[in-house]
């Protein structure tokens, strides 16, 4: 059976934007991409998404081999942009709160250019423990300035209709429906 899923098509115009103030709290790290973090990143990624609609309309982000296999592939595409590719690690020791779980790898994002004008932000992901506190609009603003280092005049990503969390925060940061689009995926009859 095939379902299809409403998306937006979402974009950010880089020209003439600042970005100031994108340091992470005190117990948290943001940590620049660099190959050896490719299961980090991967990890980040299953931990964010293998319980959200996401996972069913790109089912590989619903398990960690399939988030390994989708990271591996990113980063390896020649148009990969290292700039806008950030893991958000919990840093037990610097914790305020020293009953608070050590969370880990806790969030990530990627990046790729499509020619030479258009940063395509890919995957952004936070654990659903730590949203609500900034951490996702503090990565996407990373990712941002990392496309307009890299030459970017626009930035765009995809979102399910369904993620209105996501749409609210990328609504926020200053990004504007451009598109919807449709994404078909074949299900299982049960």
């Amino acid at each position: 059976m095939l379902v299809f899923f409403k998306r937006y098509r979402m974009q950010f115009d880089l020209r003439g934007q600042r970005f100031e103030n994108l340091e992470p709290p005190a117990d948290f790290s943001l940590l620049p991409w660099r190959p050896g973090l490719i299961q980090a990143h991967a990890e980040a990624k299953f931990r964010s998404f293998r319980d959200e609609l996401d996972a069913n309309v790109f089912p590989c982000l619903g398990n960690e081999s399939g988030c390994l296999r989708l990271m591996n592939e990113i980063t390896h595409r020649s148009n990969f942009v290292p700039e806008s590719t950030w893991l958000l690690v919990h840093n037990q020791q610097k914790s305020q709160d020293p009953l608070r779980p050590l969370l880990g790898n806790c969030g990530t994002v990627q990046g790729i250019m499509d020619g030479p004008d258009l940063g395509l932000i890919q995957n952004i992901g936070i654990v659903q423990d730590i949203r609500g506190q900034g951490l996702g609009s503090l990565i996407v603003r990373n990712a941002l300035a990392g496309f307009q280092r890299a030459g970017a005049k626009i930035a765009s990503l995809e979102v399910t209709s369904q993620n209105t969390g996501a749409i609210r925060l990328y609504l926020r940061l200053g990004f504007k429906i451009r598109k919807t689009v449709y994404k078909t995926v074949q299900v299982p009859n049960h």
